[in-house]
């Protein structure tokens, strides 16, 4: 299914343009399929700015070109997976670390595809899914506290072995447990403006369509649709 959605955004990308090249396991399948057409010529020219180091790696691999943000004026299309999706295509994001990369090349980008399988679809965010917190080291206590008072459920994330994980900025995770968030746009808001977060995973103006999916291939669907 992750496949599948991910040829269907595929189908959106032209020779000469500059992507946005998400992460994770859903966004991985992408940068594959970009790489099969520059190997068989159905794609051209086409350059690549990687959201994480796992997906500039993987772009090495599939001989997909990269460039910084520093190199380009805009990006023209930005692919990128989610952890969950609601009707108006607000999404939480940040399940595999990169939110800070990935939230700025979103909004460094003309138009944002974002593909999944339909079990990320959800009523309302924080239904099936925690709000990633991205925070300095020397606010991490405070930050837990200050979303406590938000009524979460806050974890201090790490890596299967134990070990503190890490962003590429190497700043640590908060995972907040809110439950089901009634104003996402009001949540955002405070928490930006918290002292101590870099960024948070709720991206609720940057996705323009998504490619959702099942058993029974892939669909489109849009904002309020």
């Amino acid at each position: 299914m992750k496949l599948a959605a991910a040829r269907a955004a595929v189908e959106a990308v032209e020779s000469g343009m500059i992507l946005g090249l998400g992460s994770g396991s859903t966004a991985e399948q992408a940068i594959r399929v970009i790489g099969e057409r520059l190997a068989n010529g159905t794609l051209k020219n086409v350059r690549g700015v990687p959201t994480s180091r796992q997906s500039a790696a993987l772009a090495k691999i599939h001989n997909v070109p990269l460039v910084s943000l520093d190199d380009v004026r805009a990006i023209d299309l930005d692919v990128d997976g989610a952890d969950e999706i609601d009707p108006e295509l607000r999404l939480i994001k940040g399940g595999g670390g990169a939110l800070l990369y990935e939230k700025i090349v979103a909004q460094a980008s003309e138009r944002v595809i974002i593909i999944a399988d339909d079990s990320k679809l959800s009523p309302k965010l924080g239904t099936k899914y925690f709000v990633p917190v991205e925070t300095v080291s020397i606010a991490r206590a405070p930050v837990e506290r200050f979303l406590q008072t938000l009524g979460a459920e806050a974890a201090l994330r790490r890596r299967s072995d134990g070990s503190l994980f890490l962003t590429d900025e190497g700043n640590v995770l908060l995972d907040a447990t809110f439950g089901e968030i009634d104003d996402p746009e009001r949540l955002a808001s405070e928490l930006k403006a918290k002292s101590g977060v870099v960024e948070h995973g709720l991206f609720l103006e940057e996705a323009d369509v998504a490619i959702v999916a099942d058993v029974s291939g892939a669909r489109e669907l849009t904002r309020g649709g």
